[in-house]
């Protein structure tokens, strides 16, 4: 089996408390804590794998940092297998629903979310436009 080639497009957040998001995404969307770098409550740069492939970057919020969007203003849609599951995990762990699973006519089952930080987050079953 040939293994997926590493992320080349990295989606990126900044938060005013990395940490405590790091600990939401892993815990309440089950994201893979790859590598933390920073002191005490400063995140340098965090990777998030998530399971299936890809992953996120995310820090401490720099409001002075070049390129830096304001915390909060992330969105992102999420590839799962079991929206149902992850649903539940998510609004366990304080996920604010922003919409319920339902079934699109595109065919994905799917939901949307706001993290402890304010972003927004789809995840759902729709794996893209086939190539």
């Amino acid at each position: 089996m040939t293994q997926a080639p590493p992320p080349q497009v990295w989606p990126t957040l900044s938060a005013r408390d990395a940490r405590a998001l790091i600990k939401f995404l892993v815990d309440a969307f089950g994201f893979e804590e790859a590598v933390v770098y920073g002191d005490a409550d400063t995140v340098n740069h965090a990777e998030l794998a998530w399971p299936p492939g890809g992953g996120v970057m995310l820090g401490s919020h720099k409001p002075d940092g070049p390129g830096q969007m304001a915390p909060g203003m992330f969105s992102a849609y999420v590839v799962c297998d079991d929206p149902d599951a992850l649903f539940n995990q998510a609004v366990k762990h304080g996920a604010v629903v922003v919409r319920e699973l339902n079934d699109t006519d595109y065919g994905s089952r799917e939901f949307a979310v706001r993290d402890v930080e304010g972003n927004h987050w789809s995840f759902g079953t729709y794996r893209g436009h086939p190539r």
